[in-house]
């Protein structure tokens, strides 16, 4: 259970008096999750107002990945709470979970602007301000959070966030005891384990480091990062053998993991298995030509996009179509270019295919509000038009 719903569970401890949540906690308790969710839109259709109902069902639906319907939820109960620091937070937990991070930063902002005691809402505030490399910003939102949670378990992630802070900034003996702090309230949070055994190895703590690691790689076997720490840390202490299982563990999670691959070419070749090394070896060549090869296709796209925009200003749509379109071939991935050629497709009348496009850029770039109403204006002149749009 995510940490957004144990949060809404403590906040919503008071509802004695709506026996339905109540029953849509217990629910959820013993992970009936789908009768959970079916109750309380039975509950919210007969009383669209119970923002309680709207909180938990929002939540739920985004565990579910169900993104329209639970921002929705959410976004109606901040409406019918607009100072609710918990509703703004849980909204801002929801976009966030689904990657539309200046939505969520507003939120959480909204949140601690309402409450400055609810500790939750400074921890998510400031991942979103680190996520963004907004470092000063999060600093204050930690230490508020920490302050607030005290000897609480929910105390462990902002001091991990907070040791991120100091290893960006080399103090790793601060970092080293604010993972220490993470860890007496939170000892299973891997993530913590892994980077004190990091600190711990820049602090020359060759021993504590690998046991650090050895614990972060027992709690979360498919961690990557994890692995590769505990790997590597194993090959530079001399133990080449004994390295190979958990740099090939690695190679495996993250096939593209070049740091991985690189140790365990060397590992396999100090432990005499140089013909598996040399294969691990052209593996990581083939990766490293892939990236420049990409490289590559990333500067030749985007000087045929900007030929194409030429081609558009002076007015030869077409002309700017052929060029957009080998663009996207090579950087089907670039949402700058899948815009632009959405836009010559709908000049040219081609409506399904220009929309389909557009559509398709918002899913990758979902916060871009000029895109969604570049959209919804296509969409409507497709109908003026009398354009059957396909829905996907």
């Amino acid at each position: 259970m995510r940490r957004c719903l144990i949060v809404l569970a403590i906040a919503c401890a008071s509802l004695a008096q709506q026996p339905e949540i109540e029953t849509a906690w217990r629910l959820v308790a013993q992970g009936k999750r789908g009768e959970a969710v079916s109750l309380l839109r039975g509950l919210i259709k007969k009383y669209p107002q119970n923002a309680d109902a709207r909180l938990l069902l929002g939540s739920l639906l985004m565990e579910a990945n169900e993104q329209s319907e639970s921002i929705a939820q959410l976004s109606e109960a901040v409406r019918l709470r607009p100072k609710s620091a918990e509703a703004h937070n849980a909204l801002g937990e929801a976009y966030n979970s689904f990657g539309q991070m200046k939505s969520a930063r507003q939120e959480f902002e909204r949140a601690v602007d309402f409450d400055g005691r609810h500790a939750q809402a400074h921890v998510n505030l400031a991942a979103v301000l680190l996520s963004e490399g907004d470092t000063q910003s999060a600093v204050p939102h930690l230490d508020q959070a920490i302050r607030l949670f005290g000897q609480k378990p929910e105390a462990g992630y902002p001091h991990y966030l907070r040791a991120k802070v100091y290893s960006e900034g080399r103090d790793f003996s601060k970092a080293a005891a604010e993972l220490d702090q993470a860890l007496a309230r939170k000892p299973d949070l891997a993530e913590a384990w892994s980077d004190l055994g990091e600190a711990r190895k820049n602090l020359s703590d060759d021993v504590g480091a690998l046991a650090a690691f050895r614990k972060a790689v027992e709690l979360s076997p498919d961690d990557a990062v994890a692995e590769t720490r505990l790997g590597s840390a194993l090959l530079d202490s001399g133990n080449a053998h004994d390295a190979v299982p958990y740099l090939e563990r690695a190679a495996q999670i993250d096939p593209k993991e070049q740091s991985a691959l690189n140790a365990l070419q060397r590992a396999l070749r100090q432990d005499g298995q140089t013909e598996r090394a040399d294969a691990v070896k052209r593996q990581l060549t083939q990766l490293l030509r892939a990236r420049d090869q990409a490289d590559q296709n990333l500067v030749k796209a985007i000087e045929l996009n900007n030929r194409g925009a030429e081609l558009e200003q002076n007015g030869d749509v077409s002309g700017a179509l052929e060029k957009y379109r080998a663009a996207a071939k090579l950087r089907p991935d670039h949402v700058g270019i899948q815009i632009n050629l959405a836009v010559a497709l709908l000049k040219l009348g081609h409506w399904n295919e220009g929309i389909s496009e557009m559509r398709d850029a918002l899913r990758r770039d979902p916060e871009n509000r000029q895109l969604q109403k570049a959209l919804d204006d296509a969409l409507s002149q497709a109908r003026a038009h009398g354009i059957v749009i396909s829905k996907q």
